[in-house]
């Protein structure tokens, strides 16, 4: 059997990726380091300084106009349940 290389705390060293600092960035502003196996920037829609669990407020991300078209469609749904439901009497 070969020999492995092993690095002092004893893994193999041509298994483990690259452990390296990287830079989050979030689409409100905040950014941070941290490390990860990830090669380059991280970019994200929404981080813990504009998520509504961690700040408690209630704020709706229209992403490409989702929330609009989401609304648009049960809008119409309810209308149909309120028209068939003034028939039913």
């Amino acid at each position: 059997m070969p020999k492995v290389k092993k690095d002092d705390k004893g893994k193999e060293t041509s298994i483990h990726p690259k452990y390296a600092v990287v830079r989050v960035l979030c689409a409100c502003g905040n950014n941070f380091e941290t490390r990860s196996t990830h090669k380059g920037d991280i970019h994200l829609e929404i981080c813990s300084n504009c998520h509504p669990f961690f700040t408690g407020k209630q704020r709706l991300v229209d992403t490409a106009g989702r929330v609009e078209r989401f609304r648009r469609k049960y809008a119409k749904s309810d209308e149909a349940k309120a028209t068939a439901a003034a028939a039913a009497k």
